[in-house]
């Protein structure tokens, strides 16, 4: 899933409105100088370097800013600062702590605070709850998350800016895809499509990389076809112009609406596009590995072995991470392997995990394809 390029504008624009906003007299005189202007650069630098795959300086420039924020106790400075932490800890697929940071954030957020956008794109609470939904998504924490996206998507109706609906929209959108529950979009594809293009324009190729999963998953494999063809142009179109935001996991999307449509050498062809392109983001990367599991495990390309590293690998990054609908979805396909090469044991080991998470999860369609694959 990825997160939505609003923080490339974000927090630099931030930085150019902090000097402006907030007396010096607030800062003692070695942060002025250590600072350089304050929290606003240290997040303007968290953005630069997380735009370049710099994960580990980013995740520096962001702590240093949210620290400073803290120490000058102003919530004005603190809450752009968190939403730029919160998305380097996304791309470092460490959700977890998104989820306390965001929560944390908006627990303190004031009522006469809740409609700004402090210098930024869209709604300040709106691009917080984005993170956070992203992330309990990759948890497995569905049911908070779309409470968080349902408030999103209230606020930013009776809002009416382009860029809070465009963050809203897709932040649910993703929520159901991962979830698999592509029926119950609160959208149709191509409202949300619309409204990315008014609100954020560089945002298409990747809404129309969900839509084209949405559809896969619900059938409309025709439908599905056209977005993925659209889909894959413009991602490649984006990855031309350089490192703007990240592609892995709109490309993984198409990928996976390959595989649902039965078109393997697609399927394997972008699922390995979203793993190069997802190298310094070990979260995609792990989705990748699956997508590459799952078509190695199809009847009509099987190799057992070729499937069970690919599993493995995303099960490194996805157990110690909590990103628990990831290792579901590695259990079943390990059970499918073992089932088709004889393991019978094994496969019944790792389709209970599945179906014991995909129950818990609350995951129906999952649910149903991993009790099918038992019952089989």
């Amino acid at each position: 899933m990825d997160p939505l390029p609003v923080e490339s504008t974000t927090c630099s624009a931030r930085a150019r409105k902090c000097p402006a906003a907030h007396s010096r007299q607030k800062r003692s005189p070695s942060e002025r100088t250590t600072t350089a202007g304050g929290p606003g650069v240290w997040a303007f630098l968290t953005t630069l370097h997380a735009r370049l795959g710099e994960l580990d300086e980013a995740l520096g420039k962001g702590v240093r800013a949210v620290e400073i924020a803290e120490r000058l106790g102003d919530l004005r400075l603190l809450i752009p600062a968190s939403s730029c932490l919160a998305q380097v800890l996304y791309h470092l697929a460490d959700h977890e702590r998104v989820a306390a940071l965001v929560s944390s954030s908006l627990a303190r957020f004031p009522d006469d605070l809740v409609q700004e956008d402090f210098g930024m794109p869209a709604q300040a609470s709106i691009l917080l709850r984005y993170w956070l939904v992203m992330s309990l998504a990759e948890l497995g924490r569905f049911a908070e998350a779309s409470r968080h996206a349902a408030d999103s998507i209230q606020a930013a109706e009776a809002r009416q800016d382009a860029g809070s609906m465009t963050t809203a929209h897709f932040a649910a959108g993703t929520l159901q895809s991962l979830k698999g529950d592509a029926t119950r979009q609160a959208v149709p594809f191509e409202r949300r499509i619309a409204i990315a293009r008014a609100g954020q324009p560089s945002m298409v190729g990747h809404t129309v990389a969900y839509s084209a999963l949405e559809l896969a998953l619900r059938g409309e494999a025709s439908l599905a076809l056209d977005q993925i063809v659209e889909g894959e142009q413009l991602l490649e179109e984006q990855v031309r112009k350089g490192p703007i935001f990240p592609t892995g996991q709109a490309f993984r999307s198409l990928g996976r609406a390959y595989l649902l449509l039965g078109r393997l050498d697609q399927a394997r062809a972008l699922a390995a596009r979203a793993r190069e392109t997802s190298s310094r983001y070990p979260g995609w990367a792990a989705h990748a590995e699956q997508l590459l599991g799952d078509v190695a495990a199809h009847p009509d390309d099987f190799d057992a072995g070729r499937g069970e590293i690919h599993y493995r690998q995303a099960l490194a990054v996805a157990e110690p991470r909590g990103m628990r609908p990831l290792v579901a979805h590695c259990h079943l396909g390990l059970g499918k392997l073992s089932r088709r090469t004889g393991k019978s044991e094994q496969a019944r080991e790792h389709l209970t995990i599945a179906t014991t998470m995909y129950g818990e999860m609350g995951m129906a369609y999952w649910l149903e394809q991993a009790e099918a694959e038992m019952g089989a």
